[in-house]
């Protein structure tokens, strides 16, 4: 009788044991860390700016569709003339740039031309040359022609010219000219006017 009661206080001792363990084998499985990261994310600026006065001053905004005013191209007529006749071509310089603020450079692409409603849009036709920002906007102007048209409510083609950021940061980027040539055609009405606004887009490239 003695020697069973002693055996099972071995087996209670044993049990004990291994209550015990398991008990152990718990709290370790329970040790943890953990390690956090986080990011900032800036995003850059963009801004396309035009002048009519020169490569340097004179730089604004005009874009119609955020509520601002179309930039008014200064065409010179004729010295002998203060009006077109037919066959009369006529030059207005428009210089853009991106502004001070932007991060990337830029591919421009006119987007399209808009007529009014003065009476000769049909009989005026036009050239928009990309040429270097100290040429001269006139009938020796040379460079890349990125649109045409043979009234004022048309354009044919569109052609692209890149444009760069600044160097260093915080500087303008260099401008570009664009030499707006318009000319009058046999069909001319006498007395009548025309307006045509002309649309330019500038996309960010990647740098």
């Amino acid at each position: 009788m003695a020697e069973r009661d002693t055996q099972r206080k071995v087996l209670a001792v044993l049990a004990g044991g291994l209550v015990l363990g398991v008990g152990i084998g718990v709290t370790l499985a329970a040790w943890n860390d953990s390690e956090f990261a986080t990011g900032t994310f800036t995003a850059g600026s963009f801004n396309l700016e035009g002048s009519t006065t020169s490569a340097t001053t004179g730089y604004a905004n005009h874009n119609v569709d955020l509520g601002q005013t179309a930039a008014a191209l200064v065409f010179e007529l004729p010295t002998v003339a203060s009006s077109m006749s037919p066959g009369d071509v006529v030059y207005a310089p428009f210089w853009v740039r991106l502004d001070s603020t932007t991060t990337n450079s830029a591919t421009l692409v006119p987007s399209g031309i808009t007529a009014g409603t003065g009476g000769n849009e049909a009989n005026l036709s036009y050239t928009v040359t990309a040429i270097d920002a100290g040429d001269a906007c006139d009938a020796t102007a040379a460079g890349t022609v990125v649109a045409s048209g043979t009234t004022l409510s048309a354009q044919t083609g569109a052609t692209s010219v890149p444009l760069t950021e600044g160097t260093p940061a915080g500087t303008a980027g260099t401008p570009v000219q664009l030499c707006f040539a318009v000319t009058a055609g046999a069909g001319l009405t006498q007395g009548a006017t025309a307006t045509a606004t002309w649309e330019f887009t500038a996309t960010s490239t990647a740098d």
